[in-house]
């Protein structure tokens, strides 16, 4: 047992529920190990591979300050002291191995990136509006259906071919996430609670939201230096040059970095807060923007152009009656199909008309005016409802409907049976109606009093998330144990690690006369309050009750 161990449990003890919380993360303690007291916890911290893995977590100054240091010379770490230093601020003998035999520190800058030029700004200031619209193409997708993982966590490859894959998927979808706007929940990539209303943000309030998302996820010594630097701040960590690079390329990506490892990083004026740590103001980057538009132009081939970016609001409307084609942003398509899918979230004849009176420069086309009407007609020919246990039963006044559902191969994972005049699924009421849907059936959704109600095809994140953490319960676990008399307690350990491993350990006892006398035993066995060993100078076996030794220590060989 290490002789190190004792203190740090003490300090692991007197430590607070968030100190040991972040302790745990760092060193990537599994919730679930079986530690006991701190005692375990202080044993485990110790092991060379949990201290490697605290050291890879420190700044380049930190570990400056770590290498630079004498045995006796006092450091400071701040939240990260805790397993490395003692209470006096110096490092753990264990530390110091270690860091002996690590790397040197190369040097580096200290300052921020400089300012970007007019063109860099502009391109940075593209390149930004790009990335966020690329960003609410995949968000929308996700909200139609959740978007397919593979075991790595990456996007599948028909996921990216349904979203046109242009290179950056993955930069977006790791944006999404950083930006909590979407998570990963059983394979799937699924929306939040806030990415809706991002969805519906203006593009100043979306980029903010990402940027100031992002600067937060950034450790703190990335804040004030230069982007060139970045590989270079976490020196003891093998991994962190590869994540400096994804994470500068997503800053460049999000218009925070411009330039380029060739021409030298610079930064753009609305970028400055990534340095400064004060809120992002988008104004200089909007002013190199095109506006925002409020209207479009209906056409008499059943489309529509936006003469601009369109209001994301109105574009998030627009696109639940259209085909959209994410490589002509500003144009849209009407067909039955889409229009039928806004009947089915909800939308009424009356509702989409006035909509579309209300944004467009030109009016509402006759051919489109009969799109609507005529799909209007034929919706709710098909309803579908929830039943009693959990299914569904699909009706409709047209038997040739009927009849076609049940022999449609497209709707066999629904697995339709016919019951009387009413065709009977497993399969849940909404996602029933979204499958007649999008095999062109024209199906409603009514409730059990046969009121017509939205079907929604999304899934958030926010209801399927646990908090995986388990640190509370652990942590919990670990202050159970924390008992009054921690000495004996500790001492009790000590002895059953030198049975355990027929230590020769030098024994402590109170006498009684009150003196103190030290004995060299082989430990052999601890049992009902005693400890058994054989006394090395006097060659004898001798059992010694527990309460009477004061301290035990390893002999040294």
């Amino acid at each position: 047992m290490s002789t190190h161990a004792r203190p740090l449990a003490d300090q692991l003890a007197s430590a607070s529920d968030a100190q040991l919380e972040r302790v745990l993360r760092e060193r990537a303690v599994r919730p679930e190990v079986g530690w006991t007291d701190f005692f375990d916890a202080a044993e485990a911290l110790l092991e060379p591979a949990s201290i490697e893995r605290a050291l890879a977590r420190l700044s380049r100054a930190e570990a400056r300050a770590l290498r630079a240091a004498a045995p006796d010379d006092r450091v400071r770490l701040g939240d990260a002291a805790l397993g490395l230093l003692d209470v006096d601020g110096r490092m753990l003998p264990p530390v110091r191995t270690l860091v002996q035999d690590l790397p040197e520190i190369p040097d580096a800058e200290d300052a921020p990136s400089a300012p970007a030029s007019d063109i860099d700004s502009a391109r940075a200031a593209e390149r930004a509006f790009a990335t966020i619209g690329g960003l609410a193409e995949l968000l929308l997708a996700a909200r139609t259906t959740p978007l397919a993982l593979v075991a790595t966590g990456a996007l599948s490859a028909t996921e990216k071919r349904r979203l046109v894959d242009d290179g950056d998927l993955d930069e977006l979808r790791d944006l999404a996430e950083l930006a909590d706007l979407a998570r990963p929940v059983e394979r799937e990539l699924r929306l939040t609670a806030d990415a809706q209303r991002w969805l519906d943000a203006s593009f100043p309030e979306r980029w903010a939201h990402v940027a100031s998302h992002f600067a937060h996820s950034l450790a703190s010594g990335i804040r004030g230096a230069a982007a060139s630097d970045w590989p270079l701040l976490h020196p003891w960590d093998p991994h962190w040059p590869a994540r400096a690079a994804h994470l500068r390329e997503l800053a460049w990506r999000i218009g925070l970095l411009a330039g380029g490892p060739d021409g030298g990083w610079t930064v753009p004026e609305w970028g400055a807060a990534l340095h400064t740590g004060e809120p992002f103001d988008s104004s200089a980057l909007q002013a190199l923007l095109p506006s925002e538009v409020d209207r479009i132009f209906l056409q008499n081939d059943l489309s529509a152009i936006a003469p601009g970016p369109l209001q994301p609001s109105l574009d998030n409307r627009l696109r639940t009656m259209t085909e959209h084609d994410p490589a002509q942003a500003s144009s849209y398509r009407f067909t039955a199909a889409s229009v039928s899918r806004a009947f089915v979230e909800g939308g009424t004849e009356e509702g989409i008309l006035a909509f579309l009176q209300e944004i467009s420069l030109t009016g509402v086309p006759q051919p489109l005016e009969y799109l609507v009407g005529q799909t209007a007609a034929r919706h709710g020919l098909v309803r579908v409802r929830p039943d009693a246990e959990g299914g569904t039963v699909v009706t409709s006044a047209d038997a040739h409907l009927l009849a076609a559902m049940e022999i449609d191969r497209n709707l066999r994972p629904l697995g339709l049976i016919r019951e009387d005049d009413a065709l009977i699924s497993r399969v849940g009421a909404e996602a029933v109606a979204w499958a007649l849907t999008d095999a062109r059936y024209p199906a409603t959704l009514v409730d059990r009093e046969g009121r017509s109600v939205a079907a929604r095809r999304a899934r958030t994140a926010d209801a399927d998330v646990q908090d995986d953490s388990g640190y509370d319960v652990l942590i919990a676990r670990l202050r159970s144990h924390q008992g009054p008399d921690a000495d004996a307690a500790w001492l009790d350990r000590e002895l059953e690690a030198a049975v355990r491993a027929k230590t020769v350990v030098i024994v402590e006892v109170a006498m009684p006369d009150g003196s103190r006398r030290e004995l060299t035993l082989e430990a052999s066995g601890l049992g009902g309050g005693r400890l058994r060993g054989r006394d090395r100078a006097a060659d004898v076996e001798r059992t010694l009750p527990v309460r009477s030794i004061v301290s035990v220590r390893v002999a040294q060989s």
